[in-house]
């Protein structure tokens, strides 16, 4: 089964992940997701956005609260942003490459089993915050693309597309803009930045 090409200008969006999909630290309307439901709605496309994620969680945890809350019916656009916790928590990539690949392929059958409406965003480095000014910056740096390079070549594999909001998610060393006021997370405004890196590549899956 395929999810449907648009044709009431309508779609269906459903993202999972942690705290960056939630929005941690922001309002509701400054979440990556519902920014970039916003940009569709400048080209006259309605989008009903389905959020599962929270603060904290990890691959299996995400997985816990798709369970608690499962998805209902076809979506024409399921996006995926997770890993970052299972970083910080020292967490093993053998274990996440595999947590991965699974919620990636559930991410598939929520779009109906077509792999052209799932996105898939890389892990932001964290270790540009100030919260992590007392790490070791360039360990978080080096682990974060290590993540990246199992859910990238993952998602590829499959035929999903991918989105590299790394470098992006660096530029915040130097602008504290870029940052929420907990120190930690992104601000409406790097959402921003996410949910224009993500629209070229919606565009070019509903065109």
């Amino acid at each position: 089964m395929t999810t449907p090409v648009l044709s009431n200008k309508f779609i269906r969006y459903l993202a999972l992940g942690d705290s960056y999909t939630i929005g941690e630290s922001v309002a509701e309307n400054e979440r990556w997701p519902n920014q970039l439901a916003a940009m569709f709605a400048e080209k006259n496309i309605q989008t009903e956005v389905t959020i599962i994620a929270r603060t904290g969680w990890t691959t299996d945890e995400l997985w816990q609260g798709i369970q608690a809350n499962p998805p209902q019916g076809t979506y024409d656009l399921v996006s995926l942003l997770i890993g970052v916790n299972n970083q910080y928590r020292g967490y093993s990539v053998d274990e996440y490459h595999e947590q991965f690949r699974f919620l990636l392929n559930k991410a598939i059958e929520y779009a109906g089993g077509d792999v052209n409406h799932v996105m898939v965003l890389s892990i932001p480095d964290w270790g540009v915050t100030p919260f992590a000014a007392e790490r070791d910056i360039d360990s978080i740096s080096r682990e974060i693309d290590i993540f990246n390079t199992i859910n990238r070549e993952d998602t590829e594999s499959a035929g999903a597309h991918y989105v590299d909001i790394t470098p992006v998610s660096r530029q915040a060393l130097g602008d504290a803009s870029l940052i929420a006021s907990d120190g930690l997370h992104p601000s409406g405004i790097m959402y921003k930045m996410w949910a224009e890196e993500s629209l070229p590549v919606v565009v070019e899956i509903f065109k």
